[in-house]
């Protein structure tokens, strides 16, 4: 009888955790309900997350949102977006309110081992800079002896902050704030003498204030900020789908393949090309995934190839003006690469 009841019990066990893991497929609901939740930055971060006057939504982080929607749904409008403090980001994602996190984050060791995130694609690598007037007279982060600095909480900057400021011996004084708007207004207001986050942030930050050539982005860099997209844990066809969307807009760089051309590119004699863009008849690349046999296609279509992306968003095509540097293909120079897609 004993054992009967243990059976009982184990079989039990081994039914909810099949049930578990079946309802634990992001892919499976995305697809589902029709549409993709996108969380990104609520603080209007031109060139990462940002909306125009007609509440459209643009930057870096809002086309890998829609390049996986295209993916899934051969649509990239299959997308629907939730601005997220860096406060709610990580709790929105936690509790499923959104599909993926898509807002300029920071991969640390603590977020996806004590968080239950996994990383694994960078789509922006950035490091921490500091922003102040010109008419400050200063020329170096370390001539901030003394200084107020306006930094948001809640965030890797504001331990970055502290540990370099003690690293160099020097003083400073933080001026804290739960949301971004918040430190922008303030240092726009003159209620510090510098601003510190990303650097990528700060080309942004400066647009909008009255005379952006009247601040200066300092030279230091004093932090390694692997910025790009986070989900779930222990969902490794979604991982996949959202780390391989990004990996298909490098590839698509380093083979020339671009918006204007994909459709002649299907046509190219490389096997690889063809592989990639789903010409090869025995190429499953798609169905591995649980996506249709020219994502990739689909993809680029829709928002491009990387070096497309990035120049319109925060490149030499956007108001940010922002230089490839370490995002440049790795063949380049830079740090981009992908995996090889076979």
């Amino acid at each position: 009888m004993a054992k009967k009841i243990l059976s009982t019990l184990i079989g039990a066990a081994v039914l909810g955790m099949g049930a578990q893991a079946a309802s634990a497929g992001t892919l499976d609901d995305v697809k589902a309900k029709g549409f993709v939740q996108c969380g990104v930055n609520g603080s209007n971060l031109a060139g990462f997350g940002a909306q125009d006057s007609s509440g459209n939504w643009t930057g870096l982080d809002v086309d890998l949102c829609k390049g996986i929607a295209a993916a899934i749904f051969g649509d990239a409008t299959k997308v629907k977006f939730t601005p997220l403090s860096a406060k709610d980001r990580f709790p929105a994602l936690q509790s499923g309110e959104i599909d993926i996190l898509a807002r300029n984050t920071t991969w640390s060791a603590s977020r996806d081992s004590q968080l239950g995130f996994d990383f694994r694609a960078i789509n922006y690598y950035d490091g921490q800079g500091f922003m102040v007037r010109k008419d400050l007279g200063v020329n170096s982060a370390l001539e901030l002896n003394g200084a107020s600095i306006c930094v948001q909480s809640g965030t890797t900057t504001e331990l970055n902050l502290a540990d370099y400021f003690r690293a160099n011996k020097i003083e400073f004084k933080p001026v804290v704030f739960e949301q971004q708007s918040e430190a922008d207004a303030a240092y726009k207001a003159g209620r510090c003498d510098a601003y510190t986050t990303d650097a990528s942030g700060l080309y942004s930050i400066r647009l909008k204030m009255d005379n952006p050539d009247d601040h200066v982005v300092l030279p230091e860099i004093i932090s390694k900020e692997p910025l790009g997209p986070a989900v779930r844990g222990n969902d490794s066809k979604w991982f996949d789908v959202v780390s391989f969307t990004h990996y298909a807009m490098v590839t698509a760089e380093e083979f020339g393949i671009t918006q204007a051309n994909v459709e002649e590119m299907k046509k190219s004699e490389n096997p690889d090309i063809k592989r990639f863009l789903g010409e090869e008849a025995d190429s499953t690349i798609g169905a591995d995934f649980g996506l249709p046999k020219d994502w990739a296609v689909q993809i680029i279509k829709a928002v491009g190839n990387y070096g497309e992306a990035f120049e319109r968003n925060v490149g030499e095509g956007s108001p940010l003006k922002i230089k490839r540097g370490l995002n440049a293909l790795w063949n380049k120079g830079g740090l981009q690469y992908a995996p090889p897609i076979r």
